[in-house]
């Protein structure tokens, strides 16, 4: 990386004999851990809007999530190229690490879970329309899962980058979209109907897809399927830790972006993803 001075083990092991087993304590500049990090930018985007103390514990755990969002992009395009490339082994390590980045990330709900409604309300209109509906990344991750919906891009069509990627998410396979074609070519019988269909719209369960799970099970496939289901599980826990904490400090008030707030989630929580995963389980 530009600025870093990278090191080999051998430059490691004399800068420990040369410190005598201490951390280095004197530096040209910054330290080389702030310059990798940017600490000094990251806690800068702290910006409370109040001087309520609880609006820090709020905002902080907004950004971390936010971050956790874009790791998931990351990782999901990248098990979509493996899969696409059929490196199976490799598509799976790359899922089951992300099922880890979600446990990490359904724990970041503790740092609100605390909060009371009047907690909460002592810095909620401050707030004004935002809202986490609005998060573009959020979105792409729902849209790379299959949870696809056009109407949800429009609240961003005056940021041109996050439209241009939500628009190509919504039109190009999902990771299970990807997972499917790969069941295809490794001679299940996914229908052309689903291989063929509309990526944009909302996905529809098949029978037949629903009977190939059945069968990947009882073959060497079967890592990938309990891949794909543990995260499918990590994402209903994180939207039910989202629901709890929204009836928790503000019960079944309306939401701040102009929805129905409480009821608007239970909705979403409906819409399962990877669905013939979990009806398969009932013809094994």
């Amino acid at each position: 990386m530009t600025g870093i001075k990278q090191l080999t083990e051998e430059d490691r092991r004399a800068r420990a004999e040369e410190n005598a087993g201490l951390p280095t304590l004197g530096f040209e500049s910054g330290t080389p851990y702030d310059d990798y990090v940017g600490t000094a930018a990251l806690h800068r985007l702290q910006r409370t809007v109040t001087d309520v103390p609880e609006e820090l514990a709020f905002l902080v755990t907004t950004q971390v999530m936010e971050l956790y969002f874009g790791l998931l992009r990351s990782e999901w395009l990248l098990a979509q190229r493996q899969l696409d490339d059929d490196d199976v082994a490799a598509a799976t390590l790359t899922i089951k690490r992300t099922v880890r980045h979600f446990e990490a990330l359904n724990a970041a709900w503790a740092s609100l879970s605390w909060m009371t409604p009047a907690q909460f309300n002592s810095f909620r209109d401050a707030l004004g329309e935002g809202s986490g509906f609005q998060s573009a990344l959020y979105r792409h991750v729902e849209f790379l899962l299959g949870n696809k919906s056009e109407v949800l891009t429009r609240p961003h069509r005056r940021n041109p980058e996050a439209y241009r990627e939500l628009t190509e998410a919504l039109h190009r396979p999902s990771l299970y979209d990807s997972v499917l074609a790969l069941l295809a070519r490794q001679g299940y019988a996914i229908p052309a109907s689903v291989l063929e269909r509309d990526l944009s719209a909302e996905y529809e369960p098949s029978g037949e897809v629903e009977a190939a799970w059945v069968e990947v099970y009882a073959g060497p496939l079967a890592p990938l399927a309990e891949a794909l289901t543990d995260l499918a599980e990590q994402f209903s826990d994180w939207r039910y830790r989202h629901l709890m904490a929204v009836r928790r400090s503000m019960g079944a008030k309306p939401g701040s972006g102009g929805s129905s707030g409480l009821s608007w989630l239970e909705r979403s929580m409906r819409r399962e993803i990877f669905p013939e995963l979990w009806t398969a389980r009932t013809l094994m």
